[in-house]
């Protein structure tokens, strides 16, 4: 493994209720290649105002997301994810499977 590559995790905060309230949506993710790049996603999702918390399964390439949908579109959701591969080494893709 490429030393550069080390993505230190993103942690974030939330109460019970935010998450108990929370929309879920599923995406199939693709491009990813190591946990390192699991935790890439990851944190792309977690940095938007508005996710609560996010699940990213390597070994699945699957992510389950908890967010206000309120204040954010799956579009954008699936748009972090590209974003969080945009340092030239790295390219993610996310589709929508589920929102409930």
């Amino acid at each position: 493994m490429d030393k550069n590559c080390h993505v230190e995790p993103l942690q974030k905060t939330y109460s019970a209720r935010q998450l108990q309230d929370a929309d879920r949506a599923v995406l199939s993710i693709g491009g990813m290649g190591c946990e390192n790049c699991a935790r890439r996603v990851r944190n792309g999702l977690l940095s938007l105002d508005g996710v609560y918390a996010a699940n990213v399964h390597l070994n699945l390439a699957l992510a389950e997301v908890f967010y206000d949908r309120a204040r954010l579109s799956t579009h954008a959701l699936e748009e972090a994810v590209r974003s969080a591969g945009d340092d030239g080494h790295h390219e993610y893709h996310a589709r929508l499977i589920a929102a409930e």
